[in-house]
């Protein structure tokens, strides 16, 4: 029944998802990327389980888990991805200025980051969110109406001088970024079925999960031993008998 919609979908000439279409789970829309973001998730987890020492059975069985569904993954390439790549690549490499931490230069809120992760250079795009004035919670703040007119004091008028600095138009050059070539019906389905952990989108939120988790668990340090030695026996109970 979950996998309704992906049938459908497969019937298409495209063979292609409709991003942001249903995928028969409530509250949870088809993925327009769910490769590149599942590989930098992976990335990012591997990259902190670092921080965790080698002998810990919780980074033991994190990194395991990761890998193996990150070498499934990295095995599914869309039409056309290798050649996608290249330009990108390219993109970046001669315009890295416009692919800073939090900096694009765009006036409508879109954000791109250059981040490394694993021996990888991932660009990742924050498109900001529709927001409708009239579901947001009153902050308190009185409407005064617009700014009276008149003359302004010194303050008000230094302060609007450094606003209206010029700026050199090059640094609001526009940059084209191609969009990653999807994959197709079949490649979803047969990476669902390999990894045997629901729908795609499902398993981008189990990766979210888990790579939110690493953090807390490095800050509690899980691989230390108890404050206060558990009493003999207490953990019998739960033990698997053969």
């Amino acid at each position: 029944m979950r996998r309704t919609f992906r049938l459908f979908a497969s019937v298409k000439p495209a063979r292609y998802l409709d991003p942001g279409a249903p995928t028969g789970l409530t509250g949870l829309l088809t993925h327009g990327s769910p490769r590149s973001t599942l590989l930098y998730l992976y990335s990012s987890t591997l990259e902190k389980l670092n921080a965790v020492p080698e002998h810990s059975l919780y980074r033991q069985s994190v990194e395991a888990l990761t890998k193996h569904r990150m070498s499934i993954v990295e095995s599914a390439v869309a039409p056309g991805y290798p050649e996608w790549a290249e330009r990108a690549r390219k993109l970046v490499t001669e315009h890295p200025e416009k692919f800073h931490i939090y900096q694009s230069g765009r006036v409508d809120g879109t954000r791109a980051m250059r981040i490394e992760s694993g021996g990888q250079v991932f660009v990742v795009r924050h498109l900001p969110k529709d927001v409708d004035e009239r579901e947001e919670e009153w902050d308190g703040e009185i409407n005064e109406g617009p700014e009276l007119e008149g003359p302004r004091t010194r303050e008000e008028r230094a302060s609007q001088a450094l606003i209206a600095e010029r700026r050199d138009l090059k640094d609001l050059e526009q940059i084209e970024w191609e969009a990653e070539p999807q994959l197709t019906a079949d490649q979803i389905s047969e990476l669902e079925n390999k990894i045997g952990a629901g729908l795609i989108e499902e398993v981008i939120q189990v990766a979210e999960g888990e790579n939110q988790l690493v953090d807390t668990m490095i800050q509690a340090k899980v691989w230390e031993n108890l404050e206060e030695p558990p009493a003999e026996g207490q953990w019998v109970y739960f033990e698997r008998k053969a």
